[in-house]
């Protein structure tokens, strides 16, 4: 799963209609330029490709009353929806995913009702525990990394990274069960995203050529 194509879904599903430098703005704000495979061109890509697939639809408005071209707005399609959706589900259940994407869903897992965030989890977990329980055939953690050599610490590494998501997925669980956060359905969302020309205090203050489009 690409993380840039379920980054710019949410970001433009929050704002309603939002153009390339909004959802640039918008991600460096997040710090997914850090984190993430967000650079200005490849986000620039994204809403193209995706406005062709039918998931963004393109509307072109009046240049501003200071002149220049055209400005392009995106705004997400039903279709869109369904697979920004679809992918933050897939993200928080699947355990092999990469920090970029694990990382993106975790910030859209509020658009889900908060019953069906904490069963996602609750799988997360289970998969976990399932792939841990192959490795274990084969290594076992209490006999310490040195039984398979310096390989070993492979497993090591592998194991202790699964305990380690394990646990936060349980007390993640545990503050949603607990009544943290504003989840679909039950009020007004947390606003994540920059009103027109709110000043960004982490932009990276590299322009791009799609920047007034």
């Amino acid at each position: 799963m690409s993380a840039i194509r379920l980054l710019v879904l949410g970001a433009v599903r929050q704002h309603g209609r939002a153009h390339g430098y909004q959802v640039r703005n918008d991600l460096e704000y997040w710090g997914a330029h850090e984190w993430s495979n967000a650079k200005p061109g490849s986000i620039y890509h994204a809403l193209k490709q995706m406005a062709k697939q039918g998931l963004l639809h393109a509307h072109e408005i009046a240049p501003s009353t200071a002149g220049g071209p055209p400005r392009t707005e995106y705004e997400i399609t039903e279709t869109g929806t369904e697979e920004y959706l679809r992918l933050v589900r897939e993200a928080l259940t699947s355990y092999d995913q990469k920090m970029d994407v694990k990382s993106a869903a975790v910030g859209f897992m509020v658009d889900l009702p908060r019953a069906e965030a904490v069963a996602l989890l609750k799988e997360r977990i289970r998969r976990i525990e399932a792939w841990r329980s192959a490795v274990t055939e084969h290594y076992n953690p209490a006999d310490g990394p040195g039984q398979l050599g310096h390989i070993g610490e492979i497993m090591n590494l592998w194991i202790h990274t699964a305990d380690g998501e394990a646990a936060w997925a349980l007390g993640l669980i545990e503050r949603i069960e607990g009544g943290a956060y504003t989840f679909a359905g039950e009020g007004e969302p947390f606003v994540g995203v920059l009103a027109e020309g709110q000043e960004n205090p982490f932009a990276t203050e590299q322009p791009h050529p799609e920047d007034n489009r």
